[in-house]
């Protein structure tokens, strides 16, 4: 019956200045209840201290979406799309009014961004790469992490971030270390034309950008990476899944091990990362 902003609303205004007072709020069994309603429920258990409104409003957002960015609504596309595609499809429309309204303003921003192939490489994996609960305890405190690493986009900034992690929380666990590895290998994918990158079973698949780009597989990237590919055949093979072209190397242990294989082909054109 009730929204999380309510519920904490309410629990707020029980009881006044010396005047202690109690309020009981009854729900049918937890397991009638929508997933939503348990975890507005887990939430107010969860941030009961002085000053937690803003770690409940954090989470409200986690668990409605941020609705439009632009109207009023707080429940709108990105729930319906996730935050990643919402926030990728935010990014191409921003770049697409720089590059054509506003061009005379970014024009020196517009001839950086042309040093990178692919504007966002997507990588998906089996390995545990993440920010583990017991490394850092506090869910609005992870989130804010994983938003400031996600905004890294030159190495200095990486090493100070990684410095600021072992400084406030202790030596980085292996999750951390590949979570921090996994940047510099989208970093990498980027510049050397994948969209996607499939780390799992062992086994590293890169999706390359769509074959419409006919100057990029005239490009000497292109070429190096072919010339990676005949000089490791055992490990390496081109491959075409439903019109896309793809990569695969295989005996790809971790992240690291996938971030070696991708400098490799760069044979000493670019100053990688």
């Amino acid at each position: 019956m009730f929204g999380l902003s309510d519920l904490h609303q309410m629990r707020g205004r029980v009881g006044r200045s010396n005047r202690k007072a109690f309020c009981y709020l009854l729900s049918p069994p937890t397991i009638g209840l929508t997933v939503d309603a348990r975890k507005r429920l887990a939430t107010l258990e969860e941030f009961s201290e002085l000053g937690d409104g803003f770690k409940v409003a954090m989470r409200d957002l986690d668990i409605r979406g941020a609705g439009n960015l632009l109207g009023s609504e707080q429940s709108g596309f990105i729930n319906d799309l996730g935050f990643n595609m919402y926030h990728k499809i935010l990014d191409e429309a921003i770049l697409e009014l720089k590059e054509s309204k506003f061009k005379d303003l970014f024009n020196n921003e517009l001839a950086e961004s042309t040093k990178v192939l692919v504007k966002d490489c997507v990588i998906e994996t089996d390995l545990e790469i993440l920010i583990p609960e017991d490394y850092v305890s506090n869910i609005s405190e992870r989130l804010s992490l994983y938003s400031q690493l996600d905004n890294i986009k030159e190495e200095e900034e990486l090493i100070i971030f990684e410095r600021s992690l072992v400084d406030r929380f202790g030596n980085l666990p292996e999750s951390v270390v590949e979570l921090i590895e996994s940047v510099k290998l989208r970093w990498l994918a980027q510049k050397l034309g994948f969209e996607k990158l499939v780390l799992k079973n062992e086994t590293l698949m890169g999706y390359f950008i769509s074959k419409e780009n006919e100057s990029y597989y005239k490009s000497e990237t292109f070429g190096n990476i072919l010339n990676y590919v005949q000089a490791n055949e055992k490990s390496c093979r081109m491959t075409e899944k439903k019109g896309k072209l793809l990569l695969i190397i295989t005996e790809v242990l971790n992240v690291k091990d996938a971030e070696n294989h991708l400098k490799g082909t760069f044979k000493g054109i670019l100053n990688t990362h």
